[in-house]
């Protein structure tokens, strides 16, 4: 194939690649590079020990591509638990390729994609058992593990509490937060591999935590309690919840308690946990999240707490699952939820009073439920989704 081939001028609008197993984490890479500008980054959610971590390219050696497949898979390694988040470096000035990966799971584990030295020698541990393994020889490159960043927390002395999320900061590439379900996030320096603080995010799990954009100090997390909550890391004794989920009200407590008296489960009746955030990538102030089990998405300003500045509504038929801001235009947010991929403008909505925004200004429908979306920094007219078994590249 042609490596030098611009992704500007590709003749599909959907290019597909199908994994062996399911796709919860998904990332495109932020290189600069033309030639590694298209590359992705997968994990695997298998309720076993045995999940993956790999990483595709569109345009590789045509040997190795799949008939039935646009991507070929340049690299694969093992991961113990699932991965519950996947992220490319970010790009550095002085640098075009970024070549190292981030993965979140049980631990905060740093891997660095290099070529192969074995690629295409003989092997006899080639099968398509055991979840589609290949032999090593298999691929180009290898994904090696740099390090594992563990932090115990004094709560659990022997315990490491599964990670939920993680954001890398890309005004200070050295920085990476995770959010953990022991209620804490924690602020790596990856250069030294030494956690430089850990704090008490929430009353219980937090779900997710991002960086401000522009930002190597102030990052915000959601969590289970039902709040967004902004930290400063130059005064960490002070935070400030930009949102609040409301309470239910007394007939949600009613039926509560009605359901007990029958002796079924009682459904949460707290605030409606939030499950993801982003910050804005071209606007600073703003910042995006959802609610479990909802098909609305709130966007938050950090000058005026307290309530959604505008509302994303009846975009999907059930629950929002994931959402990426667009890298080049403020008022463009892609969100999935079951079946659909959704981009929406937020702009006119935000500059005026009606703060609802109804019509998304396209829409694409997947075979099943999507559950990971990545809009490309280094090639914005494009955006890939992962749903089931299936990874694929939308051109906008």
């Amino acid at each position: 194939m042609d490596h030098s081939r611009h992704y500007s001028s590709a003749t599909k609008d959907v290019y597909q690649y199908t994994c062996p197993w399911p796709i919860y984490a998904l990332d495109w890479s932020k290189s600069k590079d033309e030639q590694n500008s298209f590359r992705l980054a997968v994990g695997s959610f298998i309720e076993d020990n045995n999940n993956k971590v790999k990483t595709d390219h569109l345009y590789g050696q045509q040997q190795q591509q799949h008939p039935n497949s646009d991507f070929t898979a340049v690299a694969e390694a093992d991961s113990y638990y699932p991965i519950t988040k996947i992220l490319w470096e970010p790009s550095r000035p002085e640098s075009k390729t970024t070549d190292l990966l981030a993965t979140a799971g049980d631990i905060l584990r740093l891997w660095e994609l290099v070529d192969n030295p074995h690629y295409g020698m003989t092997s006899n541990s080639i099968s398509g058992g055991n979840g589609g393994r290949k032999s090593p020889a298999y691929y180009t490159q290898r994904l090696v593990k740099k390090a594992e960043l563990v932090n115990v927390s004094k709560m659990c002395m022997y315990f490491c509490a599964p990670l939920t999320s993680f954001d890398w900061n890309e005004t200070d590439p050295s920085l990476v937060v995770t959010s953990s379900i022991d209620t804490t996030c924690t602020v790596w320096n990856v250069e030294t591999n030494q956690a430089k603080t850990q704090l008490i995010a929430h009353d219980s799990d937090v779900y997710d935590v991002g960086f401000m954009h522009g930002s190597a100090d102030i990052f915000a997390s959601v969590g289970a309690d039902g709040s967004v909550r902004l930290f400063d890391l130059r005064s960490l004794e002070h935070s400030t919840i930009l949102y609040e989920a409301p309470i239910p009200n007394s007939s949600s407590t009613g039926r509560s308690s009605h359901a007990r008296n029958n002796g079924s489960p009682a459904p949460h009746i707290g605030p409606s946990p939030l499950l993801r955030l982003q910050f804005n990538r071209m606007n600073s102030n703003l910042l995006a999240t959802f609610h479990m089990d909802s098909s609305s998405v709130q966007i938050l300003d950090i000058r005026h707490p307290s309530a959604p500045v505008a509302e994303l509504v009846k975009s999907h038929q059930s629950s929002v699952n994931c959402m990426n801001w667009s890298p080049t235009q403020s008022g463009q947010i892609a969100t999935g939820g079951k079946y659909q991929w959704l981009p929406n403008d937020t702009t006119n909505r935000l500059k005026s009073s009606s703060s609802k925004v109804q019509d998304p200004i396209l829409a694409y429908t997947a075979e099943t439920g999507i559950n990971s979306l990545s809009w490309s920094k280094s090639l914005p007219q494009w955006v890939g989704i992962g749903f089931g078994r299936t990874v694929q590249a939308l051109h906008l």
